[in-house]
């Protein structure tokens, strides 16, 4: 298996046989007896019968190890086994390895993992890596969707296939519940907007155009973003986790092996939730942004609330409440889409549970911002 010539240059070692899992017991014991040089260069050659798998690779790369430990160097007659730069890239030493001769190290400097080719080859891996992924996730996202268009036409087709329990369930928990928070902040929100306003305006003599920066922004953006992300954060993660951990527990396994859809039981029904109560919670959101406006501007700038009444209502255009209100179903959407497909993509293990809720959250943020951009560019362009 084994054979070891000496040489004026240092040692000479010849593999030879099968170096495969099946023989890496006597292979590691072969390796282990090596005496080796005190200087000079190791030199392998693979006369071995068929490639060398993982594991005989595996433990070639400890020899590798343990000679430059020693202090010699490592060289190949003829061209080095590719299953050594696998596990040179991908299968680090422990330090309870290190030592021993037949067991996994962590690649040397002169590996082809950390060449200087490599140097740039990794980040052009990784990004490639990263567009496909990307890629992935949209097809996959495409599919979920045209799935919930399907369960969609079959419910409106046969309404019992609705679940309106399940919907109103979902509504209550995504809608009413979180009224408090969503009014909350939007009423905070409008506070510091007012409040910097006045600062600025005063120093002009136009207080009174705090009202029209309060209104425009709430209703036109703030109102609408901010439930949005606050939805994201709090539905879209519980979404993604519920999803989960029933893909974890095989109850989505379970409703297939009973003839049952699993997007038109579960994902449907909070899909059409969302949609249903992001509008109404951002009505919430941007009457609490009024009065968390008119609050401030009453105290503040001294602007009475009939005053502000008034002047709101000169400010606003007739599409000003619509331009906001119109996001809220395609924000909804986003958020059940992305947090349902990362919660159904769960595999494994609890970890994989954790990591893919907050994709799910960082995504749904990330679309809800991109989406309104893309909005504030439709208005500008149709004058809406």
């Amino acid at each position: 298996m084994l054979r070891a010539e000496s040489s004026p240059g240092g040692l000479l070692l010849q593999l030879a046989g099968a170096w495969q899992a099946p023989t890496a017991a006597s292979a590691e014991a072969a390796l282990r007896a090596v005496v080796l040089p005190a200087t000079g260069t190791v030199t392998l050659e693979s006369l071995a019968e068929g490639p060398l798998d993982l594991a005989a690779a595996s433990l070639l790369q400890g020899f590798e190890q343990r000679c430059r430990d020693a202090g010699l160097a490592v060289a190949w007659r003829g061209e080095r086994p590719p299953a050594l730069d696998i596990v040179d890239r991908y299968q680090p030493l422990t330090p309870r390895e290190a030592g021993t001769a037949g067991l996994r190290t962590s690649p040397a400097v002169d590996t082809p993992a950390t060449a200087p080719h490599h140097r740039y080859a990794l980040p052009a891996e990784a990004l490639g890596r990263r567009a496909l992924e990307s890629w992935r996730g949209l097809q996959q996202a495409m599919v979920l969707l045209g799935r919930i268009v399907v369960a969609f036409g079959r419910a409106v087709a046969q309404p019992r296939r609705l679940r309106g329990t399940s919907v109103a369930r979902h509504v209550y928990e995504t809608g009413v519940q979180a009224i408090p928070i969503v009014a909350l902040i939007a009423f905070l929100i409008a506070v510091i907007v007012a409040y910097i306003g006045a600062q600025q305006l005063r120093n002009f003599g136009g207080e009174i155009f705090v009202v029209d920066l309060i209104t425009l922004s709430v209703l036109r953006e703030l109102g609408v973003l901010l439930t949005a992300i606050i939805v994201a954060g709090r539905s879209g993660s519980a979404f993604a986790a519920e999803l989960g951990a029933m893909r974890l527990n095989e109850e989505v396994d379970a409703l297939e092996a009973m003839g049952l859809e699993p997007v038109e039981v579960l994902v449907l029904p909070r899909v059409l939730a969302l949609v249903i109560a992001l509008p109404l919670l951002t009505v919430v959101a941007d009457f609490m942004g009024l009065a968390g406006g008119a609050v401030l501007s009453w105290s503040l700038v001294d602007i009475p609330f009939n005053q502000f009444l008034t002047r709101m209502d000169e400010s606003i255009a007739p599409t000003t409440f619509w331009a906001g209100l119109l996001k809220a179903p395609v924000f909804a959407l986003l958020i059940a889409l992305v947090s349902t497909l990362r919660g159904l993509q769960v595999r494994g293990s609890s970890r994989e549970l954790g990591r893919l809720t907050t994709v799910a959250v960082v995504q749904g943020i990330f679309l809800v911002i991109l989406a309104d951009a893309l909005f504030a560019v439709l208005y500008l362009e149709i004058d809406f």
